[in-house]
């Protein structure tokens, strides 16, 4: 019995809120359930005001096994950032751009070196996937290819060792398509001229794709995002590899990292995503409650507006 909970961004509030609206409450100063497991998506980090709160909530109930939790994007590049590289500098570079990414991230550890690198440290230890019993998890997109070449790399473990770090930190190379892969997904450039605005109102001309979805003739079908920028895609066929296998009989796969926006619902009969853009104002902390079903039901997603400022 697992409760699935998307990208939470640093909004502690909203998190306290859908945590008790699911029955959890603290004991000996962490949350738990007394038949029940949360799931957590990654995304802990950036953006909202509750930084070190979500961790210092959610870190507890992962190490005493209330919880678990996989690595999303943002735990990732707060690794690169916080990691030499071999070469010089940083893994990920303390660019304008990056530094703006983090900035949040960074203040909430002003003046404490040693939590920052203790947060650092608790993000290598959450791996890049999981399989339990009846279920998949992982941030953006289950790939078996990449999967498999991570484990064949190392020795089967999934979560971020030292070479695979760097690697995936460098590109071109298997290790940085596969490690972006799965906490980034799938993507594809538009075609020339089109763009739409992200949710940061920055223009992009590389769209996230569904990648499971065989159906999808166009751009638009293709498009996996925020359903206010739709019209922003063209109706051009599409064309590319962005397509990954995933048939209806393969256990269900929770996703988080798509900033989608509405009524939760599976996008097939066995594929959920949990981010519900509680990152920004008007979103939603949105969670699923799995209770060992094959086909995934709309009336078992719960979530709770954002709370906080």
């Amino acid at each position: 019995m697992y409760d699935l909970i998307g990208d939470i961004h640093g909004c502690n509030a909203t998190l306290v809120a859908l945590l008790e609206q699911l029955g959890y409450v603290p004991h000996n100063d962490v949350y738990q359930h007394p038949t029940r497991k949360a799931v957590f998506l990654g995304d802990f980090i950036d953006r909202g005001p509750g930084q070190r709160a979500v961790l210092d909530l959610v870190r507890p109930m992962v190490d005493a096994g209330h919880a678990y939790s996989v690595m999303g994007n943002h735990e990732f590049d707060a690794i690169a950032y916080a990691t030499p590289d071999p070469a010089g500098g940083y893994l990920r570079r303390h660019s304008e751009k990056n530094v703006r990414q983090h900035r949040t991230f960074i203040d909430a550890f002003a003046g404490d070196a040693e939590g920052y690198a203790s947060a650092i440290a608790w993000f290598r230890t959450l791996p890049l996937w999981l399989e339990l019993a009846g279920l998949r998890v992982v941030h953006a997109c289950w790939d078996p290819r990449a999967i498999a070449r991570i484990r064949s790399a190392q020795d089967g473990s999934p979560r971020l060792g030292n070479d695979l770090l760097v690697a995936a930190c460098t590109q071109p190379g298997w290790a940085y398509e596969a490690v972006k892969t799965l906490l980034k997904g799938k993507e594809l450039p538009l075609t020339e001229g089109a763009s739409y605005p992200d949710k940061e109102g920055r223009l992009r001309h590389i769209m996230r794709v569904r990648w499971w979805d065989g159906g999808a003739r166009t751009f638009r079908d293709a498009f996996m995002g925020p359903e206010s920028a739709l019209t922003h895609i063209p109706e051009d066929d599409i064309e590319g590899d962005h397509l990954i296998e995933y048939s209806h009989d393969e256990p269900p796969v929770f996703l988080g990292h798509y900033w989608l926006e509405g009524d939760p619902a599976p996008l097939a009969s066995n594929i959920a995503c949990l981010d519900y853009s509680v990152g920004k104002p008007g979103g939603r902390l949105t969670a699923y409650r799995w209770d060992g079903e094959t086909a995934l039901q709309a009336d078992r997603f719960i979530s709770v507006p954002r709370l906080d400022p």
